[in-house]
């Protein structure tokens, strides 16, 4: 199969990569920065300007399966001033205008169009339970997300399958609205927004990528379908979930006033309440991985259960005699022979396929054409509002079992990234060790504890849960593979 995706480099849009490409599908990325994409998706994706004519944009999608339309502006990022409230409707509206105008165009259109909505399409509902039979609500958000699906609605009668995801907060480790809300409450200064008795209409990300990769093929998917978990919460109630699986209080309230004082219009984003059900996906059988928020929230932040970080032990040395003070390991297992899962790594266009979006990773320069003992690759990362260089200089190289990769610049005092790999039948044993020191002298290792090690944390678990995606179990993935990737890091 091959899908056509717009948004391919978004929170979702790149979980969704991963998975396409596990199971073996043909991947066509529509993005307005090729060569930044590049750096992120990986040389398995074909790319496709946004600035492409209409009339070569068709010939693209003549012949393709599938679209997927995940693209749209952040709705928190900027204040919602007139220009920005253009803004958004141009990714969105005109966005898919242009894309259902070239499927229409195509001399083969794709068989099904599947564009995303969100659940502001009911406005601010209080405690009424919402369905896709219920009606529009008032407000910006709701007068978007109504012109958003007419939009995608436009691609019949030529493409037959039409269906429109009306979203609602997804949660997931890597992004999206949790985090941005959990260094507050990380901190023990979480608390719900507002009164806390609006409803939050929430979906685990596994939850929707499951949605979205049945509804390639499932032709009883069509027309409008809520995406949010069976169990809508108040917003109280999510604040304590959270709070409980941090082991953090979470009962500072943020007032109404302040929100709308610090956000002006967009406050309304949390402060509508939306209590939608999926009465589509419950009626056609569909089961939800993480119905709960409890579960939910849970699974997004115990992903990086399998990294352990502990002291280095006192005799430790690197070559060079470098001392690290700290040891961090991680086990995965890869769907596929050694030599197929050594080849992903060997490919640096690759590591940003298993980095966390909010690191903004790109390479930086020419990728190498070859890795070998002594090849260095740089490239930049973001780490809050700073942008740094790291340059990686590859230590040791051993096909196919091991590779050694260590920081030659960047921000830490001491990064000695060990790559163990193990045949196991069918599959590939892969063993993470890393050697390393925080900088700053004492100020580093007061950070370890709070930011240093929980940030690891999170990185590794996210690739963790990124190869597992690309390199699922067969039954998941029957047919071909990603290009070979990532050198470590």
């Amino acid at each position: 199969m091959h899908v056509f995706l717009s948004g391919a480099t978004g929170f979702v849009g790149r979980a969704l990569v991963q998975c396409l490409l596990g199971r073996g599908y043909e991947v066509t990325a529509w993005v307005r920065d090729p060569q930044r994409a590049r750096t992120r998706l990986g040389p398995s994706v074909q790319l496709c300007s946004t600035q492409l004519p209409s009339a070569q944009l068709a010939e693209r999608l003549s012949g393709v399966d599938a679209v997927v339309n995940l693209a749209g502006e952040s709705l928190m990022q900027k204040p919602w001033t007139r220009a920005r409230k253009g803004s958004l409707w141009k990714s969105r509206v005109d966005l898919t205008q242009q894309l259902v105008a070239a499927c229409n165009a195509a001399a083969r259109p794709p068989r099904v169009f599947i564009s995303t909505s969100a659940v502001g399409y009911y406005g601010d509902s209080g405690a009424r339970e919402l369905t896709e039979e219920s009606a529009r609500g008032e407000g910006f958000l709701a007068e978007l997300c109504e012109a958003w699906e007419q939009a995608a609605l436009r691609a019949k009668p030529r493409v037959p399958r039409v269906c429109m995801l009306r979203l609602g907060i997804v949660l997931g480790a890597d992004g999206g609205a949790l985090a941005a809300m959990l260094p507050a409450f990380r901190l023990g200064l979480g608390g719900p927004l507002g009164n806390g008795e609006q409803y939050v209409p929430f979906i685990h990300l596994d939850d929707l990528l499951a949605i979205l990769l049945q509804g390639l093929t499932d032709e009883r998917f069509h027309g409008v379908m809520n995406c949010s978990a069976p169990e809508p919460v108040r917003f109280r109630t999510f604040a304590r979930a959270l709070g409980h699986v941090l082991r953090r209080p979470a009962f500072l309230p943020v007032p109404a006033w302040l929100l709308r004082l610090v956000l002006g219009q967009r406050a309304q984003v949390v402060l509508q309440s939306q209590r939608t059900l999926p009465a589509r996906l419950t009626q056609l059988g569909f089961r939800f991985q993480h119905p709960t928020i409890s579960n939910a929230l849970s699974q997004c932040l115990t992903c990086a259960a399998g990294v352990s970080i502990s002291a280095a032990d006192g005799g430790a040395r690197v070559p060079g005699g470098v001392k690290p003070s700290y040891v961090l390991e991680q086990r995965s297992r890869l769907h596929v022979p050694l030599s197929e899962a050594f080849a992903f790594f060997c490919r640096a266009e690759n590591l940003g396929l298993i980095t966390p979006s909010w690191m903004r990773f790109e390479l930086w320069g020419e990728p190498p054409s070859l890795i070998v003992e002594g090849t260095e690759i740089h490239y930049r990362i973001g780490l809050g509002p700073l942008t740094l260089r790291w340059r990686t200089l590859i230590r040791s190289w051993q096909p196919p079992t091991q590779f050694v990769d260590m920081q030659a610049e960047g921000p830490y005092a001491l990064w000695w990234h060990e790559h163990h790999l193990q045949a196991d039948g069918d599959s590939t044993l892969m063993l993470d060790r890393v050697y390393y020191r925080p900088p700053l002298g004492w100020l580093g290792r007061v950070a370890q504890p709070v930011l240093i090690g929980p940030m690891l944390r999170a990185i590794f678990g996210y690739r963790s849960e990124a190869i597992s995606r690309l390199f699922a179990p067969p039954a998941a993935a029957p047919a071909g593979r990603p290009v070979a990737s990532a050198h470590g890091g």
